[in-house]
């Protein structure tokens, strides 16, 4: 399963964790439900996750660290500021957001089973090498930062 750590860019997971609710969606069209306002609710859940998101990749910018979640060894600063402050992992966060908003759209319950899978997946795949990464490279300062600070929220 090691082999799987820090492969797939997150961004791609997402759009195929989209691609899988969008099927699913399709294939099993018992578990459809309605939302009153879904159109609202999803374009704000999207635009709520894409500013979270991008707030995230604006700080590692302006911090001159990498955003390639598959090199976090190369991360040259531990950002704690900003989005940083509410959220370890804002890009993630921002995805998952989108894809709740995705989820929604459809009217699936079988698709919305998917996002849980999804955060499986990140937090197993993606966000604990990074984490171990993190404590490599800034020590007992990433620890107190990760008491503080959630992973998702």
């Amino acid at each position: 399963m090691k082999a799987l750590e820090l492969k797939v860019p997150p961004v791609v997971l997402a759009i195929l964790f989209g691609a899988a609710m969008w099927a699913i969606s399709r294939l099993l069209p018992s578990g459809y439900f309605t939302v009153p306002g879904r159109l609202i609710l999803c374009t704000l859940m999207v635009l709520t996750g894409a500013g979270i998101a991008l707030a995230g990749v604006l700080a590692f910018r302006a911090a001159g660290t990498t955003v390639d979640p598959r090199t976090p060894h190369q991360s040259a600063s531990l950002v704690v500021d900003g989005i940083y402050r509410y959220t370890r992992n804002p890009m993630y966060l921002g995805f998952l957001l989108m894809l709740i908003a995705w989820s929604l759209y459809l009217g699936s319950v079988f698709a919305a089973l998917l996002l849980p899978l999804f955060m499986l997946y990140m937090n197993r795949f993606q966000i604990k090498p990074e984490e171990r990464h993190m404590r490599a490279l800034f020590g007992d300062d990433y620890t107190h930062y990760t008491s503080r600070v959630g992973r998702w929220f």
